[in-house]
């Protein structure tokens, strides 16, 4: 079992930046793969990015790719999203999503077993 905890969240302008952050507790945080993804008001939740166990592959969704970096420190038990030229339509809560039973999660929420309690991004125009 692993606990995330999400953090680094909040009001940023368009164009602006932010790195949010997932924290895990329990269990070695290496044997899992990670992801982000977020979902705004109204609508489903939508893959971001994902990231493999040893941090050597890394996947984005086409709507962030080029924008949003994702990435992790083991030794920290840590994975983070940078994200950079944001955008109001990035707005959304993020959560973090892990999952032992694969290299790599890839891209949908049902890969992966344990999810955090999200943070609010919000970018305003």
């Amino acid at each position: 079992q692993v606990q995330l905890v999400e953090s680094g969240g909040g009001l940023v302008q368009a164009g602006g930046s932010l790195r949010i952050s997932c924290t895990a507790s329990g269990r070695t945080f290496g044997s899992y793969a990670m992801s982000w993804f977020r979902q705004a008001p109204g609508k489903e939740r939508e893959f971001v990015a994902a990231i493999s166990k040893s941090g050597g592959s890394t996947n984005y969704a086409d709507s962030v790719k080029g924008r949003f970096t994702i990435s992790r420190a083991n030794a920290k038990n840590t994975v983070y999203l940078q994200m950079n030229s944001l955008k109001p339509e990035d707005t959304a809560v993020y959560y973090c999503a892990a999952t032992e039973r694969a290299y790599y999660g890839g891209s949908y929420p049902r890969s992966y077993d344990y999810w955090g309690q999200g943070t609010q991004v919000t970018v305003s125009s």
